[in-house]
């Protein structure tokens, strides 16, 4: 067979993922922080681009789009934008807003050099006799008296300097500190260490026994059984019974007295004064100055319920971008002559601007739509509880919605829905299912995992409930489970085991009587 070249035609059909493209896919499962990070990182780069301004909120759904008419005084530039109409402010002579200003268009502020100490001038300010910060009626800098938080690590920066005069020391400490958390554990190996900065691991070892000495007690451990013995050893109190106690907490975490009295080889009244001593130590040194603020979830869907029994979807509008192209400055930057460079990159910019007002728009409609359709698959969990939620998967959502898969996938990552019965993931929603034993409806695995908990929750003490047990009756109430699908639901609850609560429910009892 003989192989030769010829030129072919042929004509195929193909997705290609432009930078936009991939940028609006990104876009989908930015959270609500994220996704105004990366607005604001925009409106830094792009001139054309600003925050839109409303009183009230501004729906990005809004189906009217209203094009604004050339200004009259202005080049004749049509004004048109996405969303919220375009306000066009009169420009002054001189280039100044004069109809949205409070003041007159002159300085505001005088000038520094005509301040006279106590006068008061036209605009209200008093002359600034006291240049620098605020000082009360008497001239005292009440600035002054305002204490700085003090962190761990300047808390242990301050000791490290005090501590070593040696500077590989003072370096090596420097290191350490960095490694260690807010909880004030070390988190960082000391080999590694000892290779990043070229010194013998022998010093490192040594400056971090002298750094274990600071405060607070316990700081710098590199697990609990060490924080808990420099705690001991600073109230002279690691006896060989307590050192045996600490290395069996897991004997103390399991509820296994007899087997912790056996190592310990202490009487049962010693051994529960070393659990209360155990109890006044502090696991964690280090949150004694604090830690970092948690951030609070801001919902992206608000849901309502309604006279009627239904239920309203809307999107949260405090957590939606609202930006504007500037249509005006495009036209008047567009009137004089520009470069070829100049005039790409204007270009550029409006097209961009026009993107990402358009796949805001988009993005917003497409979270709504998937919102919508989770609230009507799953009605009988807003209306009677997480018993009634109902086994859901992306597909059904995305053939619902004539969306593909992998489109809800991303919008459902990192958003939260505020509903009657809490804040949840939209992910949430989402789940397996169990079989039912007759020919009933199929179970969602997190009502069956809430079942599992009011279970356990309401045994009695004298009466605990195995897994072969829990399956029993869970086969009664028409779910069909296997008994090794019971421990994983319980462990994942972090439920112990039935040994477990058996031992502690006697505990309690003993205690309480």
């Amino acid at each position: 067979m003989a192989i030769n070249a010829k030129l072919e035609m042929r004509q195929t059909q193909s997705l290609v993922m432009t930078p936009q493209l991939q940028q609006a896919i990104k876009l989908l499962q930015l959270s609500n922080i994220e996704l105004s990070t990366f607005v604001e990182g925009e409106l830094e780069c792009n001139p054309l681009l600003e925050w839109a301004e409303s009183d009230g909120p501004v729906s990005p759904l809004a189906e009217d789009r209203e094009a604004e008419g050339a200004d009259a005084k202005g080049d004749g530039a049509a004004e048109s934008r996405e969303g919220d109409s375009w306000v066009d402010l009169e420009s002054g002579g001189d280039g100044t807003r004069t109809e949205d200003l409070d003041a007159d268009p002159k300085d505001t502020f005088p000038d520094p050099e005509d301040f006279v100490p106590g006068a008061v001038t036209d605009s209200g300010w008093t002359g600034l006799a006291q240049a620098g910060p605020s000082r009360s009626e008497d001239g005292t800098n009440l600035e002054a008296y305002v204490a700085e938080e003090k962190t761990l690590r300047l808390y242990l920066s301050e000791q490290l300097s005090l501590a070593f005069y040696d500077p590989a020391k003072r370096m090596i400490g420097r290191h350490i500190i960095d490694l260690t958390d807010e909880a004030g554990y070390l988190r960082g190996d000391l080999a590694s260490l000892a290779t990043q900065l070229g010194a013998p691991l022998d010093l490192v070892e040594e400056t971090l026994r002298e750094m274990q000495n600071f405060d607070p007690c316990g700081v710098f451990a590199r697990d609990l059984r060490e924080c808990l013995t420099l705690q001991l050893k600073e109230q002279d109190r690691c006896d060989p019974a307590m050192a045996a106690f600490i290395e069996n907490l897991h004997l103390l975490a399991t509820h296994d007295f007899v087997a912790l009295r056996r190592a310990t080889g202490v009487s049962d009244e010693d051994l529960a004064d070393m659990v209360a001593e155990l109890k006044r130590l502090n696991p964690k040194p280090g949150l004694e100055f604090g830690a970092t603020p948690a951030q609070p979830i801001v919902p992206d869907v608000l849901l309502r319920a309604l006279p009627d029994g239904s239920y309203h979807v809307e999107l949260n509008s405090d957590t939606l971008p609202r930006v504007l192209v500037n249509q005006t400055y495009y036209a008047k930057v567009t009137k004089s002559p520009l470069a070829k460079d100049d005039k790409s990159y204007i270009v550029d910019c409006l097209q961009t601007a026009n993107w990402l007002v358009k796949s805001l728009d988009q993005r917003a409609r497409t979270i709504l739509k998937v919102s919508q359709e989770i609230v009507r698959q799953q009605d009988a969990f807003f209306t009677y509880g997480v018993r009634h939620l109902r086994p859901l998967n992306l597909k059904t959502v995305a053939d619902a919605i004539s969306m593909h898969e992998s489109t809800v996938s991303r919008v459902t990552a990192n958003k939260y829905m505020a509903t009657n019965r809490g804040l949840f993931e939209l992910k949430y929603f989402f789940t397996s299912a169990i079989a039912a034993t007759g020919e009933g409806d199929f179970h969602s695995s997190e009502a069956v995992r809430h079942r599992i908990r009011e279970m356990i929750d309401a045994e009695p003490a004298e009466d605990v409930l195995s897994d072969d047990k829990v399956v029993e009756r869970l086969k009664a109430d028409g779910i069909d489970i296997a008994r090794r699908t019971v421990a994983k639901y319980r462990e994942a609850l972090g439920i112990p085991s039935s040994v477990q609560r058996r031992r502690q429910k006697r505990i309690a009892l003993a205690a309480s009587a």
